[in-house]
């Protein structure tokens, strides 16, 4: 069976992509206009042409509307752990909602009978599209609401972020051609929620990622430990 994943570049879905790889027959990846859309689509590009996987890029400037931090016109990206009470200022309102819902109407257009995402159980505190209530729901709305029945797969829904990584680990992926910083520079910052919980999750492990800093993460485990 082919699928289409919702390929954003990062070192989750990236992580999907190359277990799936060989059952994708399309990756799309949508530029809602965060602060980090553009630097994403740069290695999602590349990691698509390394596996011959076709990638779509899709604007949804409608969510210029939508009020967060994470976009482009919002403010300043909190730094600190994905469970501070600041993180939520990155929610963009329904953003895997919408994205699925192109997703599946891409698919069933396409002759695809699954739709891949890679959200995991880090995600789960902050961003409530992205929890296993809502994946349960969503996955029965694309079934009935679709002549072939598309199917939503999310399968690292209960993997932690370190299971990801030892994941894509033995999978051969290189997570330096993966970008995940919500400020969008060029080096990843090291002090942003998502650098944090990508740092927390590659430690011990090769990662030639470069970072601003590599240290401030360490402090913040050590408070919330």
């Amino acid at each position: 069976m082919k699928n289409l994943i919702i390929y954003s570049g990062g070192m989750d879905s990236t992580t999907l992509l190359y277990e799936y790889k060989d059952n994708i027959a399309l990756a799309v990846n949508f530029n809602y206009g965060s602060k980090h859309n553009e630097r994403e689509y740069e290695y999602a590009k590349y990691n698509c042409e390394k596996l011959n996987i076709p990638l779509l890029k899709i604007n949804l400037d409608f969510m210029k509307y939508f009020k967060s931090h994470l976009l482009k016109d919002g403010g300043d990206i909190p730094e600190g752990y994905y469970t501070e009470e600041n993180m939520k200022k990155t929610v963009v309102p329904f953003r895997n909602g919408i994205m699925l819902s192109v997703a599946v109407g891409l698919a069933e257009s396409n002759g695809l009978k699954k739709v891949l995402i890679a959200n995991h159980f880090g995600d789960h505190a902050i961003y409530p599209d992205c929890r296993s209530d809502f994946i349960k729901h969503f996955k029965k709305a694309a079934f009935y609401g679709t002549w072939e029945n598309i199917e939503i797969s999310a399968p690292y829904t209960n993997l932690t972020k370190r299971e990801v990584a030892l994941k894509g680990k033995k999978l051969g992926v290189d997570f330096s051609k993966t970008y995940s910083c919500y400020k969008g520079e060029k080096l990843h910052c090291g002090r942003c929620g998502t650098c944090v919980e990508r740092l927390e999750a590659l430690d011990g492990l090769k990662d030639d990622t470069k970072y601003k800093d590599t240290e401030y993460w360490k402090k913040v485990i050590n408070r919330k430990t």
